[in-house]
């Protein structure tokens, strides 16, 4: 009789609610301000942006891109972007691998230094530049006997883009690699695998989405810094502007058309980043599953 009480019990006691199971109306309502949110503060300024471009007719948004100007900025910002990112693809997949991998003295200390530029003002680290390589700075005069301009010239805009965009590689490649763990490589090393070969044909090929989808979003970083790269170029038209840097000058000018057109095509490359990284993220989830089954 008292197991039949005891059923009674059960059966009358409330189920725990599920973090899903609330009320359509709370459900449309998160919905709805999710959506005015994204409407306000992403769709519409997007859309602002190609509408002023395109004020005066499609001639005008062409003659933007057809200056001098616009096109030295381009080539900058594209010539940047190829030198900076293979400099942390380097660094971060190197980084990465000796992090997940390895135990070393200074470990923790290596991981936080890769954390820095996340938290440190791109404004900053491009007076940290300055202070170091400028004509008053601790290495200025050095370079400067030398004949090497390394402050208002394209060196310090690569390095100032590599600083802001090194840990975008080397922080998504850790958790992947880590996940994955070492069993991998230490069967084809006892297999009788090199080093290189292991890892040409074991852990390239275990990141390779989350390698290309961290190198997608250090270059669209690069292309698009503005802060550091404004303190160390100099704003020297037609040699030290960026495609950002190129906005500024035209919008203060009052030439909006022109730049609302060369930022259209930073805003369109931005579209196409998403769309590509959406589709690698949806590549990357299914490595880190993978590796998490291992």
């Amino acid at each position: 009789m008292s197991e039949g009480i005891a059923l009674k019990t059960r059966e009358a006691a409330p189920r725990p609610r599920s973090v899903t199971s609330e009320g359509r109306s709370v459900r449309w309502l998160l919905t709805g301000i999710a959506i005015v949110f994204l409407a306000l503060f992403l769709v519409l300024p997007l859309l602002t942006v190609f509408a002023q471009a395109l004020a005066r007719g499609w001639a005008a948004y062409f003659d933007a891109f057809a200056e001098p100007d616009a096109r030295s900025a381009i080539r900058l910002t594209l010539t940047v972007a190829a030198i900076s990112v293979p400099f942390n693809l380097v660094f971060g997949v190197a980084a990465a691998w000796a992090i997940a991998k390895f135990e070393f003295p200074g470990k923790s200390v290596l991981i936080t230094l890769i954390d820095l530029p996340f938290s440190v003002s791109p404004v900053v680290s491009g007076m940290i530049y300055v202070l170091v390589f400028g004509s008053q700075g601790l290495f200025g005069a050095f370079f400067i006997e030398h004949g090497i301009q390394i402050i208002f010239a394209v060196p310090g805009i690569v390095l100032a883009t590599i600083f802001v965009t090194f840990p975008f590689i080397a922080r998504e490649l850790i958790p992947l690699m880590q996940e994955q763990g070492t069993a991998e490589e230490e069967a084809a090393l006892t297999l009788g695998a090199s080093g290189w070969h292991a890892f040409r044909t074991v852990t390239l090929p275990n990141i390779r989405w989350g390698l290309l989808y961290s190198v997608l979003l250090c270059n669209a970083r690069a292309m698009g810094e503005f802060g550091a790269v404004s303190v160390v170029s100099g704003h020297i038209r037609g040699l030290t502007n960026t495609l950002p840097l190129h906005v500024e000058i035209l919008y203060n000018e009052y030439n909006f058309v022109g730049a609302f057109a060369v930022a259209s095509l930073l805003a369109g490359l931005a579209l196409v980043t998403l769309v590509i990284k959406s589709v690698l993220e949806w590549r990357y989830a299914g490595d880190l599953a993978a590796g998490a089954r291992h």
